[in-house]
């Protein structure tokens, strides 16, 4: 079935729910997995380009990759992290071929209407460009 699973992560409270169910997934599967966040910010999208040095918020985006990759193996799976830079739905695309997953599994968040219509969705974007499925899970925020 599933050997190799990009999951793309946000550094945001919406990982959990895409994670949740991508361990389990995983556990049934035996799958490795591949955790990915795209940092896309002004310096991470110029970072090679004007030969940068790593922001503060790059850096947190890798040590944030580098904890949930750890709490990962720590509870027995497979699992390794990649930091990408740059637009998120284009890097998600380069790096799922590069890796040669699968699957990708991400979160989504619903409709922002506008923003959505004008330049459409990262997870839409992805699932057009990729040939492996996709498993969209809509995040479940907690309410504060």
């Amino acid at each position: 079935m599933y050997t190799h699973i990009l999951v793309a992560i946000e550094n945001s409270e919406a990982d959990r729910t895409v994670l949740a169910h991508i361990e389990q997934l995983a556990r049934l599967t035996g799958a490795e997995l591949l955790l990915v966040h795209v940092a896309d910010g002004w310096a991470a999208r110029n970072f090679e380009e004007l030969q940068l040095r790593e922001s503060d918020e790059m850096r947190e985006d890798r040590d944030y990759l580098e904890r949930v990759c750890r709490e990962l193996v720590d509870r027995g799976l497979q699992a390794r992290a990649r930091l990408a830079m740059g637009d998120p739905a284009t890097q998600l695309v380069k790096v799922a071929a590069e890796e040669g997953v699968d699957l990708i599994a991400m979160s989504t968040h619903g409709h922002r209407f506008l923003n959505d219509l004008i330049h459409g969705s990262t997870a839409d974007r992805v699932r057009h460009n990729v040939t492996v499925p996709v498993l969209m899970v809509r995040a479940t925020l907690t309410a504060r």
